[in-house]
């Protein structure tokens, strides 16, 4: 099929673009920030404690606590939960390297299982075998913006008695069930790196629970352990959420709602589109999950027959944006070899690595823009088949 909207083929199209997002709502974003500057309060403050109150009640949580990332939001969970040395916490292998390092950064052990085909997300099937007299937690990545089967993990988890660390950070606003990515475990991890779905002007992270003593230690961790007047109760670190960055997310927590639908519509006429061009023989679309909210951090798709490579190139020639998440999964990474896993063991997470390509998803995509992108995919994956067929019929 050949798409009617006017396309320039010399443009660049960017993987992300964040200027559009920034233009739409600078008035708002610099008045907040000269407040912030004005005050001269950067640390805490009452600009975290609203954005904590708004987090929590976006994600039906009754406690949110910022801090400095993602990373340190992981970090400071599995501390709080008292996972460390000679502990275990089985996670997936298809991640974003945090989830597995901020498990060692606790003093712990990563345990990997294999992944879902078609979700990219923990295979719940795959945890009891994995469970040892150490495993204290399990792990669950709701990636790119899609819940895991929760209903099977806290069967595990209660049937072992293990915590739930949610690692959200690609995730909030995502539902499972009708309840939002935040409320389905012990503790919940958010990042606001600036091109999460909301992402902050800098690093930023958020933990989120409905434990009251769980969540007075994580703010205390947040803080060297302390409980005010240079009283520490235990030694934590500093991973404390500044006001600029909260007022800037506050801003934009306004408009999160509207940015997931867009990226959901976006989702949904890349599927239109690669229906029509005929091309889903080369290139698997993302799947949702039963009762699951989508909100598509990144859009994935699979490229079968060793193709995506090519593929890869070939749009990066013609301008076109697109990534790969993730290259090389964790547990063949070289500072993970001490962990004693090898190629072959993980089988699903290793083909997501070779198959997988993320497209440009982003809010404000233009729809030239991803005409552009979907009738390019579709002539070089023909271009493609036919010179396989070529090549086998030789």
């Amino acid at each position: 099929m050949t798409f009617t909207v006017s396309i320039s083929q010399d443009r660049p199209v960017p993987f992300i673009d964040l200027v559009p997002q920034f233009n739409a709502m600078s008035a708002e974003i610099m008045a907040v920030v000269e407040k912030v500057f004005a005050e001269q309060k950067f640390i805490l403050g009452d600009e975290v404690a609203e954005l904590e109150r708004e987090i929590a009640a976006y994600c039906d949580a009754r406690f949110a606590i910022g801090c400095n990332s993602g990373t340190d939001a992981l970090i400071i969970a599995l501390q709080a939960l008292g996972i460390g040395e000679g502990d275990e916490v089985i996670t997936t292998p298809f991640s974003f390297f945090a989830t597995a390092s901020s498990i060692c950064r606790a003093g712990a052990t990563p345990v990997f299982v294999d992944i879902e085909p078609d979700s990219f997300n923990i295979d719940p099937h795959a945890i009891e075998e994995a469970i040892t007299p150490r495993t204290k937690a399990i792990m669950p990545v709701h990636l790119f913006g899609q819940c895991c089967d929760m209903d099977a993990l806290w069967r595990i988890a209660q049937k072992y008695d293990l915590e739930i660390v949610e690692d959200a950070c690609q995730a909030i606003g995502s539902e499972f069930q009708g309840r939002r990515a935040g409320v389905l475990g012990s503790v919940a991890c958010f990042s606001f790196f600036p091109t999460k779905n909301l992402g902050g002007a800098g690093d930023g992270g958020m933990m989120t629970t409905d434990d009251p003593d769980l969540a007075q230690r994580l703010k205390r961790l947040r803080v060297h352990g302390d409980i005010g007047q240079y009283e520490h109760l235990e030694v934590g670190m500093n991973s404390r959420l500044d006001a600029l960055q909260a007022a800037v997310l506050r801003v934009k927590l306004k408009q999160l709602e509207n940015w997931s639908i867009a990226r959901q519509q976006n989702a949904q006429q890349y599927g239109e589109m690669f229906r029509q061009e005929g091309v889903l023989d080369t290139i698997v679309l993302p799947k949702i999950g039963p009762h699951r909210r989508h909100v598509f951090n990144q859009y994935c798709v699979r490229v079968r027959n060793g193709h995506r490579d090519a593929l890869m190139q070939q749009l990066k020639n013609r301008k076109i944006g697109c990534a790969v998440y993730y290259p090389k999964p964790l547990h063949l990474q070289t500072c993970f070899k001490y962990l004693g896993y090898k190629a072959g063991q993980f089988p699903e997470a290793e083909a997501a690595s070779r198959d997988i390509l993320a497209l440009p998803s982003y809010p404000e995509l233009p729809a030239a823009d991803q005409a552009r992108i979907v009738s390019s995919v579709a002539e070089i994956c023909r271009e493609l088949r036919s010179t396989s067929q070529i090549r086998r019929a030789a």
